[in-house]
């Protein structure tokens, strides 16, 4: 080879590398940019585009140092740990790039977890809660295999097989709304023909310059011709798709894992907190049920808004978007268009053991800690909507979380003079008596404005009413809210009771003349212990107030309940005493002497010893399964074609019948024929494809079985087993003759040919046939006839 030759081949490798890795590129750029509706901001690009400029790194350094598959996966692997911290996990590594043994950990675990966690988040999810794991290790192994294959191979077609299923699996884990769609299929369509068409005009130019010079100027004129044929194509199907898409696309939403893996969240199964009042204020006067740091004076605890009355309970609804039963797996960056002023609380559970999540505010964020803070934040719910949250494993003793909230600012009357009722879609009231809508209209006969009617329903109840628990000692006043409960408070001589039946009644009323309310339960000090550090909720401090929605103000807080020292004048409703009389109790038996435990030394500085080893030890496993996990998920394609080709070859050799296992045998050889790249012509016989075979392999034993089958098969009796088994015998002889005849690289492209898997179908692979020089197709031509 002369010097020009040498230096012109070296001409065209450098572009062909140039023109490979930029394609590579564009095509990642494609399901990147179909990330940002799950993410709702940029703040994933720095994942997405560092896997794969280190996906493009690791498969530069792969072609030139001509690693293998092990040493290719082991670099991915590594670089994911020493790179993933900085870049998907960038809270907990030292100054933003060291990884420590919690980002090891964190990376180990988000290789299998991270997926689960992302896909049972509801959309957009936060860059701050680990869900920058599942691009940055998406892009990174799609960037190796795809560069790879376009750099090494020499049909890169099949580069295009690992960055079409990074796209796939990207659309399968997104949202149902995409970014641009026709944008996405336009530019990997584009960008995939013009790739191939570069390539392919390259290789046709390079290979007409080394068989002659005399070839090389129409090898320069047939490749513009052909990159402009592919480009005037490619022009056509953008525009033709674009139109289409745009008149014919269907309005039915697109349905991805995220639908069916999040299961809808049924609050009809807990029962309603506002049931439990009466119970906590009885039993729990004292007890502290959990405590609040940093609570700002005037603040409410909130533990639900319930806005669907059945007749019989208050309780949060079961109805759309906007009502209480839009609750949402906990997240990041919540109630996003919350107003208010940011604060920072901190809720210690005590006695408190309910699914429902005390809180205040619009939450934009919970971190849960204690021994069960990843249950609790796995199965935390929240609705921004109404501002209340549950979680479905409990709350108990020893937990405790830290909310970032939002507190409205509570607007005066002047600010809601002019203000109208939201028109707002709440649930429908049943089993409201019918006199309800008379009794409210009378009270607020004489108000003008809403915020008037709103405020003379508070009065009549607040001032026209009287407090009681009914506890011992106190008036009478029985539990409960349901209709025939609050038709006897509003209906008696005297209305008596408590927060329970007063927010009801307020609420029930309000609803039956068109205004927007809703009850919500809660906790809040009182006057002289407002402000202070630490507000410790007792069902002393339990209330239940009325929440009304105006138009441009929001929900706006009413109470409804008498002073706690507002009682009736007619003592005559207090319970009567009816003592027992006194019986001397017999004297209590003496008891037995208590055996004391023996005293056990205090051994637990060795077994946080212990336990700090098997955390490191755990941290190992973790990040081996992690290893071998990524392995088996880079080879995974190998494994399924090697499964399928398996499970063929047994079938053929278990099948029913003994001249099926023949016939079974001789195809699976011509299988394995096909596969090294034999052109075997589909539906030629048994003794056509052995000359095809014997040929390609140089193996005379080829005919004398294709003869041996045609005589099992079609004999007058059917083969014995000990026939099969010597059949079968010489099949993966003559097989495993054909692999030694051919190179490591050939075997490893047979063993992970899909070509004899595909034959017979739509999706079948044309037969390969040897490349023949021009004098070899002359020779070939027939010879004119001497009456031509």
């Amino acid at each position: 080879m002369t010097a020009d030759a040498q230096h012109g081949r070296e001409g065209l490798e450098l572009r062909r590398w140039v023109l490979d890795l930029s394609a590579v590129a564009l095509l990642l750029a494609v399901p990147i940019a179909g990330f940002w509706p799950t993410f709702a901001s940029g703040a994933y690009l720095v994942a997405a585009i560092g896997g794969a400029l280190l996906g493009i790194a690791i498969a530069v350094a792969g072609t030139l140092w001509r690693w293998g598959v092990l040493l290719l996966a082991g670099a991915t692997v590594l670089v994911y740990f020493l790179f993933g911290g900085a870049l998907a996990l960038p809270h907990t590594t030292v100054v933003g790039v060291v990884p420590t043994l919690d980002t090891l950990q964190q990376l180990a675990l988000g290789s299998v977890t991270s997926w689960k966690q992302l896909l049972t988040t509801v959309a957009p999810v936060a860059a701050s809660d680990g869900h920058l794991v599942v691009p940055f290790l998406l892009t990174l192994v799609s960037a190796v295999l795809t560069a790879s294959l376009a750099l090494r191979l020499s049909r890169p077609a099949w580069a295009l097989i690992p960055v079409a299923v990074f796209l796939a699996l990207q659309i399968a884990i997104g949202t149902s709304e995409p970014a641009v769609p026709v944008v996405q299929g336009v530019v990997f369509a584009v960008v995939a023909v013009v790739w191939l068409s570069v390539r392919g005009s390259w290789e046709h130019g390079g290979a007409a310059h080394s068989i002659g010079g005399g070839d090389e100027q129409a090898s320069r004129g047939a490749a513009p011709r052909r990159v402009l044929l592919g480009a005037g194509v490619v022009a056509v199907a953008v525009v033709v798709g674009v139109t289409t898409s745009a008149v014919a696309a269907p309005d039915a939403p697109r349905y991805v894992l995220r639908d069916v893996v999040i299961p809808p969240f049924d609050i009809r199964q807990y029962p309603s907190p506002l049931q439990s009042f009466r119970a906590l204020v009885r039993d729990d006067a004292a007890e502290s049920l959990f405590r609040v740091s940093g609570l700002p004076e005037e603040a409410r605890v909130r533990v639900a808004a319930m806005d669907a009355y059945s007749g019989t309970v208050y309780n949060v609804s079961d109805e759309g978007a906007g009502s209480s039963s839009a609750f949402r797996p906990v997240r990041g960056e919540m109630s996003q268009d919350a107003e208010g002023t940011p604060v920072t609380l901190r809720f210690d559970i005590d006695a408190w053991n309910a699914v429902w999540m005390p809180e205040a505010g619009a939450v934009t964020d919970v971190v849960f800690d204690g021994e069960n803070a990843d249950e609790l934040r796995r199965t935390a719910h929240y609705n921004e909507s109404t501002g209340t949250g549950v979680v479905t494993s409990r709350l108990t003793q020893g937990d405790g979380y830290t909310l970032d909230t939002i507190l409205p600012v509570s607007p005066s009357d002047e600010r809601l003079a002019d203000e109208a009722f939201a028109p707002l879609k709440l649930p429908r009231q049943e089993g409201v008596p019918q006199e309800f809508a008379d009794i409210a209209s009378k009270a607020v006969a004489d108000a003008a404005t809403p915020i008037e009617q709103a405020r003379a329903l508070e009065s009549f109840l607040a001032e026209g009413g009287f407090f009681s628990h009914g506890l011992e000692g106190e008036v009478i006043s029985r539990a409960g809210h349901g209709a025939e409960r609050i038709t006897t408070l509003l209906g008696g001589d005297q209305m008596v009771g408590d927060d329970e039946q007063y927010a009801t009644a307020m609420a029930l009323l309000a609803r039956e003349i068109g205004i927007p309310a809703r009850v919500v339960m809660g906790f809040y000090p009182d006057e002289d212990a407002a402000g202070e550090a630490v507000f410790e909720a007792t069902g002393d401090t339990l209330h239940a107030w009325v929440e009304v929605a105006f138009e441009n103000a929001g929900w706006v807080t009413f109470d409804p309940t008498p002073p706690e020292d507002k009682l009736p004048n007619d003592q005559t409703t207090k319970p009567r005493a009816d003592p027992k009389p006194q019986v001397l109790q017999p004297p209590p038996p003496e008891q037995e002497p208590v055996d004391l435990p023996l005293t056990v030394p205090d051994d637990r500085e060795s077994e946080d010893e212990n336990d700090a080893g098997n955390g490191l030890l755990g941290t190992i496993l973790l990040i081996t399964v992690s290893v071998l996990g990524l392995l088996a998920l880079l080879a995974s394609p190998f494994i399924v074609i090697g499964l399928l080709k398996a499970a063929r070859r047994r079938r053929r050799r278990e099948a029913e019948r003994a001249s099926d296992r023949i016939s079974g045998g001789w195809d699976e050889l011509v299988d394995r024929a096909v596969d090294f790249g034999t052109p075997v012509r589909e539906g030629a016989t048994r003794q056509e494809d052995a000359a095809v075979v014997g040929d390609a392999f140089e193996e005379t034993r080829v005919v004398t079985l294709a003869r041996r089958a045609d005589q099992e098969v079609f004999g007058p009796s059917d083969p014995s087993p000990e026939d099969v088994e010597e059949f079968w015998r010489q099949v993966d002889e003559i097989v495993g003759g054909m692999a030694t005849r051919r190179s490591p690289w050939q075997r490893l492209r047979a063993r992970l040919s899909l070509r004899s898997l595909l034959a017979g179908t739509k999706l079948a692979l044309a037969p390969r046939t040897p490349k023949r020089t021009p004098r070899a197709a002359k020779d070939d031509a027939p010879e004119e006839s001497e009456t031509e």
